[in-house]
């Protein structure tokens, strides 16, 4: 029987009372400390700051300041939101189960299966994207062979015990982290003038060649939903936190560190980049501004310097999301929303999910080859707007939630919202607005239709599944 028919007519389509645990998966708890703090780091640091950020400043210029600033606020209040829940009940299937106790079985399906097929079909870009930059230094090698190596390197980390995982992506973000830390340490310097033969530009950037904002807010808009997507990836932490040693204390610290750490990264790097070079650098969007900003400041072998440094980003990736994607569809498993041979636990790993995810993924490897122009694009914009639904879905979560535990376990409020309800309510208009925004592009609107395509078509199954569990 599955746990949703546990639940009795009289309670309709209620949430289950916060004492009352959805069931999980009997995993390890193999993660420190340290390692969950690396996790948060590195899980939200990837190409997209590297790279993908470029195009961002072209079309924003100086505004990308505030841009990122204000996604970044965004996030730090859904993380917080997040945080409050998980610190009083981490499981492996966060947000989802947290759906599932404040709205409702349906939401949890909806939120933990658009997540996992978000996180599958990243591992599959990843791939593809590191296998790009190996076969540049070894072209006689096929990139398809460096996608089946990485994917093949990542399927069995995460088969082993998690512990692995654990110490391949604390060192994988300690890299990223690094990486940045020098960049805005010489930026800084750069810009006080300290550096040899790089004069202090000033404020001569941000106000010439058209201003802050000189594509007005139509620059903007364009700028704040690329820094929207770029902070996705914070979320796996409070997956990982299940699996820690202290799980409560984990994610609290964890949360709370990598919250301001991250907004000072992303803000601080692209402040960095538009104050010493004009947006309109042509080097920004092509070369991307991080390997731009080093060329002017006469860094040597600064290309080849960023891409080991991206490389290790998107192999951080693959190795990240296939681990949130098999504790995603384990958990859901474990609460009856999926088969259960997928949920099958073997010392304390989910293998069978770690396959099927893995597999997902290079399913999407090879779509991108056999048909780049349909179907993998198809794929693209289904989880161009998928963040963005889950992250709806912990605002409504928390602001259910947040009442029964001050009823019935307020001592579980390790970490508290700030301003609640207020600040939840204000994210919540937040997302609205990106959503109405997403609408005004042509772009970004093909993705909120297939996005939400998806994730009505989830909805809908979820609330069948949950109505046929209640006449049982």
């Amino acid at each position: 029987m599955s746990r949703n028919s546990a639940q009795s007519p009289a309670e309709g389509t209620d949430a289950r009372p916060v004492e009352q645990a959805p069931a999980e998966p009997s995993l390890s708890h193999g993660l420190k400390q340290r390692h969950l703090s690396m996790i948060a780091l590195g899980g939200v640091i990837g190409a997209g700051l590297f790279v993908g950020s470029g195009t961002a400043i072209a079309a924003a210029g100086p505004s990308i300041i505030l841009a990122y600033a204000i996604s970044g606020a965004l996030v730090m209040l859904v993380m917080r939101m997040l945080g409050e829940m998980s610190a009083a009940y981490p499981a492996s299937g966060s947000f989802s189960v947290h759906a599932e106790r404040g709205i409702g079985p349906w939401a949890g399906f909806t939120a933990g299966w658009s997540f996992w097929f978000l996180l599958c079909v990243a591992v599959g870009l990843e791939g593809i994207g590191a296998a790009g930059i190996v076969h540049g230094w070894v072209p006689g090698v096929p990139e398809w062979a460096w996608v089946a190596l990485f994917m093949l390197l990542f399927t069995i980390t995460n088969l082993s015990a998690v512990k692995n995982f654990g110490e391949f992506e604390f060192w994988f973000a300690a890299l990223k982290v690094g990486a940045i830390v020098l960049f805005l340490v010489i930026g800084v310097l750069a810009m006080l003038g300290v550096l040899p033969d790089v004069d202090a530009p000033g404020m001569s950037n941000l106000t010439g060649h058209g201003g802050f904002m000189p594509n007005g807010t139509e620059g903007l808009i364009v700028g704040l939903l690329a820094s929207v997507f770029a902070y996705g990836g914070l979320e796996t932490v409070t997956i990982a936190a299940a699996e820690s040693e202290h799980p409560v204390q984990g994610v609290a610290k964890a949360v709370r560190t990598a919250m301001w750490r991250i907004a000072l990264f992303y803000v601080g790097s692209m402040a960095v980049v538009v104050v010493l070079l004009p947006w309109t650098a042509k080097e920004i969007p092509t070369k991307g501004p991080y390997v731009a900003t080093l060329d002017y400041l006469g860094v040597p072998a600064a290309g080849q310097i960023m891409n080991v440094v991206i490389l290790v980003a998107l192999l951080s990736a693959m190795n990240a999301n296939i681990y949130g994607a098999s504790r995603m569809a384990a958990s859901l498993v474990a609460r009856g929303m999926g088969p259960k041979v997928i949920g099958k636990v073997t010392n304390g790993v989910p293998r069978v999910a770690v396959l099927l995810s893995a597999v997902f993924g290079f399913v999407c490897v090879l779509l991108s080859y056999w048909r780049p122009d349909d179907i993998f694009a198809w794929l693209l914009n289904t989880i161009g707007a998928i963040i963005l639904v889950v992250w709806f879905f912990i605002a409504v979560s928390q602001l259910v939630l947040r009442r029964k535990l001050e009823r019935e376990a307020p001592e579980k409020l390790v970490v508290k919202m700030w301003a609640y309800p207020y600040l939840t309510i204000i994210a919540l208009v937040g997302m609205v607005a990106v959503f109405v925004l997403m609408a005004r592009e042509h772009d970004t609107r093909v993705q909120l239709y297939f996005s939400g395509g998806l994730a009505i078509i989830l909805a809908a199954v979820g609330y069948a599944r949950q109505r046929l569990a209640e006449k049982k």
